[in-house]
């Protein structure tokens, strides 16, 4: 009899929550009693809770597939669900800075030591490097082979016709490409943006950006994993490789406010350990014959 009243007053407040109406309480011990009996007297184990860490990361680390290699990794070695939402440089460290995220990884020293210096980071650790490429169509319209980076901006600004597609999105790239404007001595917004038509916003990650330039048949700089990444659907080729501007490197900072520092601090631990460094080193290499990215834990760049 009790088992019976148990079961009906369960099924009534499922009945009424489903019919949008606020179910009436049932005696806990009841309940916990009779499931028991319907179960046969087995105990049921209460689901366990998955820990879950959110990470902010750049496009370019989330285009090339390197972060879709390591999360299962991560994910298997810490028994946590691992969150990685991709954006430009800015936009992560904005998440980073509200608390939205647990970690970040971009690629952007100045802001990333302001991060820090602010408050928002424990540390900047680098982990990763690779360089900068200014790509275009095999013709070359503006002549920028062999030129310095620096001097290749200059060439576009003095060509006025060969379109150039900037990321636009204040991502680490976007800030790279506005430090070698500045470098060749153009004032970003006043000298570039106002240059003409030549001089597109694409306001978007590094593969879309790569796609619309091939497009447009334009230039662009582009780190070298992505533009490797997607070489087999562009037409576009390196233009320009050399030069110390071009250098890109990754770091990895936990978020201060983190809700959970000991799994963030075992991501940063992961991302910098001998194991992973040689696996971040090897990736891509069998598909592109070619490093994407250099390990680089430890060093002071």
């Amino acid at each position: 009899m009790k088992k019976s009243l148990a079961v009906s007053l369960f099924l009534l407040a499922f009945v009424l929550a489903g019919c949008g109406e606020e179910p009436q309480p049932v005696e806990t011990a009841e309940v916990e009693a009779s499931a028991e009996e319907v179960s046969g007297s087995v105990a049921v184990e209460p689901m366990a809770r998955v820990e879950r860490l959110r990470v902010a990361t750049t496009t370019s680390l989330y285009d090339t597939g390197l972060w879709g290699y390591l999360e299962p990794m991560f994910e298997e070695q810490y028994d946590v669900e691992l969150d990685v939402l991709y954006a430009g440089t800015g936009k992560a460290i904005d998440w980073g800075r509200r608390g939205d995220v647990d970690v970040i990884t971009v690629h952007s020293r100045t802001r990333e030591e302001l991060f820090v210096s602010e408050g928002y980071g424990v540390e900047r650790v680098p982990f990763a490097f690779n360089y900068f490429l200014i790509v275009g169509p095999a013709a070359d319209p503006a002549g920028l082979a062999d030129l310095s980076p620096q001097d290749a901006f200059t060439a576009l600004m003095d060509n006025g016709e060969a379109i150039f597609v900037s990321r636009g999105d204040d991502s680490g790239t976007h800030g790279k490409e506005k430090s070698i404007w500045a470098s060749a001595g153009f004032d970003y917004d006043t000298d570039v943006r106002t240059a003409g038509a030549w001089y597109v916003e694409g306001g978007s990650g590094m593969g879309p950006t790569l796609v619309m330039a091939n497009e447009m048949q334009g230039y662009t700089l582009t780190d070298i994993g992505t533009y490797l990444a997607y070489q087999g659907d562009l037409e576009l080729v390196p233009v320009v490789d050399q030069g110390d501007a071009l250098l890109n490197v990754y770091s990895v900072l936990q978020v201060e406010t983190s809700r959970n520092p000991e799994l963030s601090r075992a991501l940063v631990e992961f991302l910098i350990s001998a194991e992973v460094q040689q696996l971040i080193g090897d990736y891509g290499v069998e598909v592109y014959g070619m490093q994407l990215f250099t390990p680089c834990a430890g060093e002071d760049i």
